[in-house]
């Protein structure tokens, strides 16, 4: 699991297709639907942590390519 499409290619094979036509929003929802996998017991500790890194880092990314400082 190396970039967002990887971890949508994932998100496919349970049939959870994901396009709100904003990036940003996307990495979001694909964040949410992956702790919805996790918690649901799909995904092992050392994945879900690897998938959750490569969508905080895509997030980062977006963020400062579309110009969004965060807040924290």
């Amino acid at each position: 699991m190396r970039t967002f499409l990887d971890v949508l290619q994932l998100l496919k094979k349970y049939d959870i297709y994901i396009h709100l036509g904003n990036r940003l929003w996307d990495i979001e929802l694909a964040a949410i639907e992956i702790d919805n996998l996790y918690k649901a017991g799909l995904l092992e500790n050392k994945k879900y942590a690897q998938i959750k890194l490569v969508l905080t880092h895509e997030h980062e990314m977006e963020e400062r390519r579309q110009g969004i400082t965060s807040q924290e």
